[in-house]
């Protein structure tokens, strides 16, 4: 009995430093391989607790293993969006400008239920009050409500249109936007797209851009 409650100890503070490691995150907001290797961890820890001819070192080598990988990967995935969108998927909009995408609800399998769930969720029991509803890779559903007392088409929320340098085209043509504007802006700037770290625009061209801080 000793043994084992020792082993499930040296365990326990060898799982609260591997997620340490990884960073924290809600259970709701892991992404997929994030909750691949939470999974994997809970399996592996269990096996050294409850057999105790397992020595210790098989769970614990493991565990660092799966949570060096996921270290990795959040590093490759922070310097390539391209990789970043690989592991983590992209954001899907379900409903723009007030019309509910079906299509792309059917692409999700996501029911009608599982909709207003969300939507309630997000303080909105209303489907007629919500102007932008977008599946996050995480898979919650993050929600734009229309203004009260707006007249005709609500203004869509601001989009990254330049992140870490890289210019996200997709969310130019969200906003109506083209590259030959953004590129007119830079210029009126005096900056490039590489010494921006962050550039959120709206629908009317208004526009804020955090410059990338200068290395030491």
């Amino acid at each position: 009995m000793t043994v084992a409650i020792i082993r499930t100890i040296m365990i326990y503070v060898c799982i609260v430093a591997a997620l340490r490691i990884m960073g924290k995150r809600q259970l709701g907001e892991l992404q997929p391989s994030e909750l691949v290797v939470t999974i994997l961890v809970s399996n592996i820890a269990t096996l050294s607790i409850e057999d105790t001819n397992i020595p210790l070192l098989g769970s614990v080598l493991p565990i660092f293993m799966l949570v060096s990988c996921e270290v990795i990967i959040s590093v490759i995935s922070l310097k390539s969006s391209r990789f970043r969108r690989l592991v983590s998927g992209n954001p899907r909009i379900l409903i723009r400008d007030g019309i509910l995408d079906q299509t792309e609800m059917k692409n999700l399998r996501w029911s009608l239920d599982d909709l207003m769930e969300q939507l309630r969720m997000n303080g909105c029991f209303d489907i007629r009050e919500v102007n932008f509803a977008v599946v996050e890779t995480s898979g919650m559903l993050s929600v734009h409500k229309k203004r009260d007392g707006a007249q005709g088409r609500d203004p869509a929320p601001p989009m990254n249109i330049i992140c870490d340098g890289e210019t996200d085209r997709h969310a130019l043509e969200f906003l109506g936007l083209d590259p030959n504007w953004l590129n007119a802006v830079l210029r009126e700037e005096g900056v490039k797209d590489s010494d921006i770290f962050l550039m959120i625009c709206d629908r009317g061209g208004g526009y804020s851009i955090i410059k990338r801080e200068k290395q030491q």
